[in-house]
C-alpha cells in the first residue's frame, strides 16, 4: 500500500477527526465544551491544512504564523489540531484532557502546551492579544526588513465567537486594529448564534459586519463555515489585503454532526453523553473507537514535512540577511530571544547613581520619565504608550516618537528612519493591557503603558493574565493616592495597591524618589517572566537621603537608623516604621519628631513588598528585626500590612474626599505628628 497523502482523505474526514477527538475527550473528562470544536472543524481544516505557516517540530520559530483560539473554551479544537498535525502532544494527553498536570488544561495555556500562543478563556482577550501580535509583527517588519530581505513576514489568525464580540474589550482592540491598518490580522468569526443561555438573538443583535466595516476592517461573508473550499478562498482573499485587517464571518452550527445537540445550547458546555456520541458517530460515518485515528487521516493532517521546509526556507533567507546586514541580524536575534543588551547592568547602576547624586525633588511619575529617557535610548525594544493620558503618565521620551501609519498602512518613520515607539491607545485601558500581553507574547518588544492607578480596575483581568502567562509587561500607574487632591474619590486610588499585590507573580513597586524609581524600572526590565506595576505619584516627592543603593532592588531596605537623627552610634531602635512611596518622607519626619521625644526608631522603605517577600528569611529579618513593634504607613487600604506583624497601620480604609492634597493629608491623619503618636501608642501597649 502506498503512503497516504492529503488528497486520499476527504476534507470532511479530516474535520470529523476533530469532532471525534473533541467529543471523546470531553466525554472522558466528563467536563468541557464539545460544541465549538465540532462547529469550527471545517474552518480549522481550511486554515491549518492550506494556509497556516508553522513547524510542529519548532513551535517557537520566529517567523511562524500565530494562531489564537480566542473562544478558548473550545480548547479541544486546538489540542486536536496540534496532535493531528504533529506537535509533541501525544494521544495520552488528549485522554488526560482537563486532568491534573496534563498538557491539555481546560482552556489553552501558553507554556503548557506546545503550539499554544496565548492563554485564552476570558472571552475577548484572545482577539485582543492577537491585535498585539499583529502589531508587533508589523513594527518588527518595518524596523528590520530590507529590500529583498523580508525576515519578518507572517500572519496572525484568530478564531472567535459571539462571546468574544459581546465582551467590550473586543471593541477597544478591534477599533485599534483598524486604525493601525493591521492587514496581516485575519479573524474567523464562528457565527453559530448560540451561547450558554441559548439563542443569542434576544440579547445580541449587533450587525457585526457593519460594526467591523466601521472599524476600518475588510469583511468577507457571511460564508458557509462548513464549506472548506469557501473558507479557504476567503482566507486567500484576506491575505491579499494591504491596508486592512479582515473579518471572515463563518455561519456554522454548534455541535455539527450531533443529531440531537447541534444548534442547541446543550452542545456548548457539557459532554454529549454516550448515547448521543454513538448517534453522532453513526451520522458522521466515523466508525472508529474512541481516541482512534486511522493512519491515512494522520497522514492527511501531518504538517511536519511542510513545516520543516517552510522554516528551512526562512533560515536560508535569514542567512542571506545576516550576511548582508550582520548588525541588524544580531540585534533581531537578541530581541526575539528577549535578552537585554550587553552593558545594561552598568546602565542601571549609572542611572541610579546619577539620580542619587542629583537628589531631585520631583513627582515619581517624573522620576519614571527620567529613568525612561535612559532606558528607552538604550533599549529599542521598549514600546511605550498611554491610554489618553500621555501628558499625565509621562510615558513618552525623546527616543520614543509617536506611532503613526500612513494612508497605505505603512509605518511612518522619522527622518532618522526610526519607527514610532509610543502608542496613543485612546481611552482603552483594558484593551491596552491585553494588547501589551500580545506584543510581549509575540516577542521582539517589551511593552509598557500608562493610565491612572484607579483605572487599573479596568485593566485588571489582563494584568492577571500577564501574571499567569509570565509575560514581561510593565504597567505605569500614576496618580497613586489621595495626593492627586481635588479630583476626589473616583480618581483617588485607595484599595488598588493592596489589590494588585494580591495577584500572584505580579511585582508591584511604589517608589519614594528618583533612585528607587530608576531601580524599580530596572528590576521590571530584568524580570523576563513576570509583569510589573509601577505606582507613581502626581505630587512632588523630596529625595530620601540614603547611604547606598545596594539593597533597593530587594524590595525593602533600611533607609534610616536612630543614629541618623542624632542618637549615639549603636543605639538600637525601639520600633520600625515601614513606608512606601510618598509616605517615606512622612516616616522620616515622624522619625525626627520621635527622636526629639527620645524614642529611637528605624525607617524602612519598602517600595516593593512583592519583591521583598521573595528574599531570604535572613535578609527579611535583618530589615524587620523580630521583637520590635512595626508600624506601616501608606495612603491606602490597610489589610495587606498586617501580615508583617504590624502593631499599627496608618492608612485609609474608606474612600477619599474632594479637596486639595494638603487638606486631605491632614484630614486622613497623614501627618508626622499622627504617625509619631501612633508609634508612641504602639510602644505603650
Amino acid at each position: 500500500m502506498t503512503a497516504a497523502t492529503p488528497a486520499t482523505v476527504s476534507v470532511q474526514t479530516m474535520a470529523n477527526a476533530i469532532r471525534a477527538l473533541a467529543m471523546d475527550a470531553v466525554q472522558q473528562a466528563n467536563s468541557g465544551h464539545p460544541g465549538a470544536p465540532m462547529g469550527m472543524a471545517e474552518m480549522a481544516v481550511a486554515l491549518w491544512s492550506r494556509h497556516l505557516k508553522h513547524n510542529p517540530a519548532n513551535p517557537q520559530w520566529a517567523d511562524r504564523d500565530r494562531f489564537v483560539l480566542s473562544n478558548g473554551h473550545g480548547s479541544m479544537l486546538i489540542y486536536a489540531l496540534l496532535h493531528l498535525s504533529g506537535y509533541d502532544l501525544p494521544m495520552q494527553e488528549l485522554k488526560n484532557f482537563r486532568q491534573l498536570h496534563s498538557k491539555t488544561p481546560g482552556h489553552p495555556e501558553v507554556g503548557i502546551t506546545p503550539g499554544v500562543e496565548t492563554t485564552t478563556g476570558p472571552l475577548g482577550q484572545g482577539i485582543t492579544n492577537a491585535v498585539g501580535m499583529a502589531l508587533a509583527e508589523k513594527l518588527l517588519a518595518a524596523e528590520f526588513n530590507r529590500d529583498g530581505h523580508a525576515i519578518v513576514d507572517h500572519h496572525t489568525y484568530v478564531f472567535l465567537g459571539d462571546g468574544c464580540l459581546m465582551e467590550g474589550i473586543s471593541h477597544e482592540a478591534c477599533a485599534l486594529a483598524g486604525a493601525w491598518k493591521l492587514n496581516k490580522l485575519i479573524a474567523l468569526y464562528d457565527d453559530n448564534g448560540i451561547s450558554i443561555d441559548g439563542q443569542v438573538a434576544p440579547w445580541f443583535i449587533d450587525d457585526t459586519p457593519a460594526r467591523f466595516q466601521a472599524y476600518g476592517w475588510h469583511v468577507i461573508g457571511p460564508i458557509d463555515g462548513h464549506d472548506v473550499d469557501a473558507v479557504d478562498a476567503a482566507i486567500a482573499q484576506a491575505k491579499r489585503s494591504t491596508d486592512k485587517p479582515t473579518l471572515i464571518v463563518c455561519k456554522t452550527a454548534i455541535g455539527k454532526g450531533s443529531p440531537n445537540r447541534a444548534n442547541t445550547a446543550k452542545a456548548h458546555g457539557e459532554p454529549l453523553g454516550a448515547e448521543e456520541i454513538a448517534l453522532t458517530r453513526q451520522a458522521l460515518g466515523w466508525t472508529h473507537e474512541p481516541f482512534v485515528v486511522p493512519k491515512d487521516v494522520y497522514a492527511a493532517w501531518d504538517a511536519k514535512a511542510r513545516g520543516k521546509a517552510a522554516e528551512k526556507a526562512w533560515k536560508d533567507r535569514f542567512a542571506a540577511y545576516k550576511k548582508a546586514f550582520p548588525s541588524l541580524a544580531k540585534e533581531f536575534e537578541r530581541r526575539i530571544q528577549g535578552e537585554l543588551p550587553k552593558g545594561f547592568d552598568q546602565l542601571v547602576v549609572d542611572t541610579a547613581v546619577a539620580a542619587h547624586a542629583k537628589a531631585e525633588t520631583v513627582a515619581s511619575r517624573k522620576a519614571s520619565q527620567l529613568a525612561l529617557e535612559a532606558y528607552t535610548a538604550a533599549l529599542p525594544e521598549l514600546l511605550g504608550g498611554s491610554a489618553d493620558l500621555t501628558g499625565s503618565n509621562l510615558t513618552h521620551t525623546k527616543s520614543t516618537p509617536a506611532l503613526r501609519f500612513d494612508t497605505t498602512g505603512a509605518v511612518v518613520k522619522t527622518e532618522a528612519g526610526q519607527i514610532g515607539r509610543h502608542i496613543n491607545y485612546g481611552v482603552r485601558e483594558f484593551g491596552m493591557a491585553a494588547i501589551m500581553n500580545g506584543v510581549a507574547l509575540h516577542g521582539g518588544f517589551i511593552p509598557y503603558g500608562g493610565t491612572f492607578l484607579t483605572f487599573s480596575d479596568y485593566s485588571r483581568n489582563a494584568i492577571r493574565m500577564a501574571a499567569l502567562m509570565k509575560q514581561r509587561v510593565i504597567h505605569v500607574f500614576t496618580h497613586d493616592s489621595i495626593g492627586l487632591g481635588e479630583d476626589g474619590p473616583t480618581h483617588q486610588a485607595i484599595e488598588h495597591a493592596a489589590s494588585l499585590r494580591l495577584i500572584p507573580n505580579l511585582d508591584v513597586w511604589r517608589p519614594a524618589d528618583t533612585a528607587e524609581t530608576a531601580i524599580a524600572w530596572a528590576v521590571a526590565l530584568q524580570n523576563a517572566s513576570r509583569p510589573t506595576a509601577l505606582l507613581l505619584s502626581r505630587q512632588n516627592l523630596p529625595y530620601a537621603p540614603k547611604k547606598d543603593l545596594s539593597d533597593i532592588n530587594k524590595g525593602a531596605y533600611v533607609l534610616s537608623e536612630p543614629q541618623d537623627v542624632g542618637f549615639k552610634p549603636g543605639k538600637k531602635a525601639k520600633a520600625v516604621l515601614i513606608a512606601t512611596g510618598s509616605e517615606v518622607q512622612l516616616a522620616l519626619k515622624a522619625q525626627q519628631l520621635l527622636a526629639e521625644q527620645k524614642v529611637p526608631v528605624r525607617v524602612v522603605s519598602m517600595p516593593s513588598s512583592t519583591t521583598f517577600d521573595r528574599q531570604s528569611l535572613d535578609y527579611r529579618l535583618t530589615v524587620l528585626p523580630p521583637g520590635l513593634p512595626r508600624i506601616a504607613v501608606e495612603m491606602g487600604a490597610t489589610g495587606g500590612w498586617w501580615k508583617y506583624g504590624c502593631a499599627a497601620v496608618v492608612g485609609i480604609d474608606t474612600y477619599g474626599e474632594s479637596a486639595p492634597a494638603p487638606v486631605l493629608f491632614q484630614h486622613f491623619g497623614f501627618t508626622p505628628e499622627n504617625v509619631a503618636a501612633t508609634v508612641q501608642a504602639a510602644l505603650a501597649r
